[in-house]
């Protein structure tokens, strides 16, 4: 029982695997971010290249 105690106490203070989970977190977010960033552009991208898709077959 005395192994077990001393163990968990050795874990409570060990601060590095929560600040790589801290790490892994904000790293989620920011390509949460940016996906979402980048799906809002997608659309406004898309219908620019139809109209030039458009334009270039009118002129030929």
């Amino acid at each position: 029982m005395d192994a077990i105690r001393t163990m968990l106490r050795k874990l409570r203070g060990d601060q590095r695997g929560a600040t790589a989970i801290e790490y892994g977190l904000i790293a989620a977010l920011i390509v949460i971010a940016m996906m979402t960033g980048l799906r809002a552009m997608g659309g406004g991208a898309g219908g620019m290249w139809t109209s030039i898709n458009s334009d270039i077959a009118n002129v030929m």
